[in-house]
């Protein structure tokens, strides 16, 4: 099967205000009003194009992807994320959340970086998760499209 179309780029996405992210009954509760309207914003682009996979927040834990990427959960096997094909291992992520921090990819097993496409993402959206925690009110990961 080929897509037609390639996913949207975070480029053309919409932010969803700070403001209009409470109205999100899912995220409503949580205090850090950045991350509820970049949750809320991911769901709705989620819906339009943008891989899973490339989220800077995480749905199943409200939070930025780089606090609960280490979880089970973000192992998937059948995709590559988070997986060693080389000795069929977990990969672990190393954090460090210290700005500008950084993260790190690595395999207990073959001692190998996993450098394949689905662990590259792994650490793109860890990467841009850290950059938008520290990123204070701005907003760094969306644009309001032109046309």
């Amino acid at each position: 099967m080929v897509l037609s179309t390639s996913p949207r780029s975070r480029a053309h996405l919409r932010l969803v205000s700070p403001a209009d992210a409470g109205t999100a009954p899912r995220y409503g509760g949580d205090a850090d009003r950045r991350l509820v309207a970049i949750l809320a914003a991911e769901d709705v682009a989620e819906e339009h194009g943008l891989s899973a996979h490339i989220r800077t927040t995480c749905y199943v834990h409200r939070c930025w992807v780089h606090q609960c990427i280490s979880d089970p959960l973000h192992v998937l096997v059948v995709t590559g994320h988070r997986w060693c094909r080389r000795c069929d291992r977990t990969v672990e992520v190393e954090v460090d959340e210290t700005a500008p921090g950084s993260v790190e990819l690595r395999c207990d097993g073959c001692g190998v970086p996993p450098d394949t496409v689905a662990n590259r993402e792994v650490l793109q959206s860890c990467r841009t998760s850290l950059s938008a925690m520290h990123g204070g009110e701005a907003s760094t990961l969306y644009v309001v499209p032109d046309s």
